[in-house]
């Protein structure tokens, strides 16, 4: 295993409210898939696959419970043979976002669904991200621009505002671009206990209890404030 999944591995084991959101996160996911093959795009530390075994996990760098190795720009799979595709902060990570979206597009059954949560870039997490957080926020970025996938690029490299401009400002130039994939859904959650669970960081400032309890909260004020305040945002797009 490499330094930053190890890393991660331990935050993971030893953060139980760490735990308590990605598996949130999880169950929303779960949620919105249809029947068939799941194929999960950067699968990390394996918390995904430990949850539901059945998915088929894949990521650009070696672990033992992968399936599949690969990069997400260039997926070995056939066309139309997947019902889902799901992926946990993986395409603001994705050094051109329109070469995977093309590739899910392919490898996507009519009827099948791309689902991703990732970052989202609002009013209230903004500062958060652009002060706090490690990786950087380019607002100015082009998220549908192409060119030649490095292979020696750092896989961890990224850019956090992608999500948020493919989902809102470019959201028009990406149906253009790709229409055999249609956005079918957009949800801005995660208020508080994202941040001050401090992520995979060491340290949280809240207890698994109160986060729980604030967990619950967030859940009935999202839907009046997620899209002012939200920390992440998941979006279900359909294979037309």
């Amino acid at each position: 295993m490499n330094v930053p999944l190890d890393r991660y591995g331990s935050a993971w084991n030893r953060k139980p409210l760490l735990r308590r959101v990605y598996n949130e996160m999880y169950e929303r996911i779960a949620a919105v898939c249809v029947d068939g093959a799941t194929l999960e795009i950067g699968g990390g530390i394996g918390q995904f696959k430990a949850r539901f075994p059945n998915v088929i996990a894949t990521d650009i760098q070696t672990a033992p419970w992968l399936d599949i190795v690969a990069d997400a720009q260039r997926l070995p799979l056939a066309h139309g043979s997947i019902a889902n595709i799901v992926m946990v902060d993986v395409l603001h990570h994705v050094e051109f976002p329109i070469l995977f979206l093309e590739e899910a597009s392919r490898v996507l059954r009519q009827g099948g669904r791309l689902i991703m949560i990732e970052p989202a870039i609002t009013w209230g997490s903004s500062l958060f991200y652009r002060v706090l957080h490690h990786e950087p926020v380019r607002m100015s970025a082009d998220p549908l621009a192409v060119g030649e996938p490095n292979a020696r690029r750092d896989p961890y490299d990224s850019n956090q505002a992608i999500p948020t401009l493919l989902m809102s400002r470019d959201r028009r130039r990406l149906e253009q671009r790709l229409p055999s994939l249609r956005l079918s859904r957009i949800d801005w959650f995660a208020l508080w206990v994202y941040p001050l669970s401090g992520g995979f960081k060491p340290w949280s400032l809240l207890s698994d209890r109160a986060g729980c309890a604030l967990l619950a909260l967030e859940k009935k004020l999202e839907p009046a404030i997620g899209r002012l305040l939200g920390f992440r945002l998941m979006a279900v797009m359909e294979k037309r």
